[in-house]
């Protein structure tokens, strides 16, 4: 017997709705498992005035890209090449927009 396409399609979308089913049950799940370590990291950062999660240690253009500007990562010389490890894995930063009004 031969496959039709609405087939397949029906068993990624069953299998979609099965993964996306299952992430949603054990985000609740862990989250009310682990309620109590979530409130004592919430307590830290307000105690100790953390900011923004710190993705790489290396560069600073790196550490996170809400706090990094355009030309950072051009500081040594214009044209020069990553010399960090977390630069092939970060993309570089958008082009933001200001609103002047």
């Amino acid at each position: 017997m031969k496959t039709r396409k609405s087939d397949i399609f029906l068993v990624v979308l069953a299998v979609g709705m099965y993964l996306v089913i299952h992430l949603l049950l054990h985000s609740y799940f862990s989250f009310r498992n682990n309620g109590s370590q979530i409130s004592e990291r919430r307590s830290l950062v307000e105690k100790y005035g953390l900011s923004d999660l710190c993705l790489f240690t290396d560069s600073q253009y790196s550490r996170n890209p809400a706090l990094t500007d355009l030309s950072a990562p051009f500081q040594d010389h214009p044209v020069s090449l990553e010399h960090f490890p977390s630069g092939m894995l970060m993309p570089p930063v958008g082009r933001r927009t200001y609103d002047l009004d």
